[in-house]
């Protein structure tokens, strides 16, 4: 029942309330940040994406550390999603800069991701840290692909998405490292369908 009611809280805290970041927002200070109206509707847009794939990422680890019989993995997926929590604080507050929202959807996305990390989870350990691996590979390619879209001017998002990339890096290795195996080629088309479903439509909404 704890581990319920934490799951529980995790949603609640995810979706309504203000998250706060451990690590200061990264930043490239002799670069300020000028944006033409145009770049600025543009870089929210694709900030309010990322803010979007922070808040499954927090769904994902819950649902897999609840799934898990194993304390030391609930643990690894427990200290994953506060780490996670720092990408969230961050996009939400460039969101609030660039005088944005984040997506209106953001508990449908919430429960879908919640789904599939609790059917991960269900599958075995070496499957949900699969799915992690998996997970963190096209986040980290979808990191890189808005590098390459955002304003070049726009040094305050770009040094978020940079940092972030290096950390889905760190998960993905972290993940493979303590036993995940890799997903079938089916599986890994079905991940980027959804996520390629869930990238176009908070782009807008």
């Amino acid at each position: 029942m704890d581990r319920f009611l934490g799951a529980a809280d995790s949603a609640l805290k995810t979706l309504f309330a203000k998250p706060r970041a451990l690590r200061a927002c990264p930043l490239v200070p002799a670069d300020e940040t000028r944006l033409a109206s145009a770049d600025r509707r543009h870089s929210a847009a694709l900030m309010r994406v990322n803010h979007v794939g922070e808040v499954c990422a927090q769904a994902l680890y819950t649902a897999q550390a609840l799934a898990t019989r194993d304390p030391g993995l609930r643990r690894h997926f427990e200290k994953a999603a506060s780490e996670e929590t720092d990408h969230l604080a961050w996009t939400a507050e460039r969101l609030a800069e660039l005088d944005s929202r984040p997506s209106l959807l953001n508990p449908l996305w919430y429960a879908g991701a919640f789904g599939l990390g609790l059917v991960a989870g269900r599958l075995g350990d070496s499957i949900s840290l699969g799915f992690v691996v998996e997970t963190e590979k096209q986040v980290e390619a979808h990191l890189q692909s808005h590098l390459d879209r955002l304003p070049t001017g726009d040094h305050a998002s770009r040094a978020i998405v940079v940092q972030m990339k290096e950390d889905e890096a760190v998960h993905a290795a972290q993940a493979l490292q303590a036993g995940g195996v890799e997903l079938p080629p089916p599986a890994k088309a079905l991940m980027r369908a959804a996520a390629k479903v869930m990238t176009t439509t908070a782009h807008y909404i």
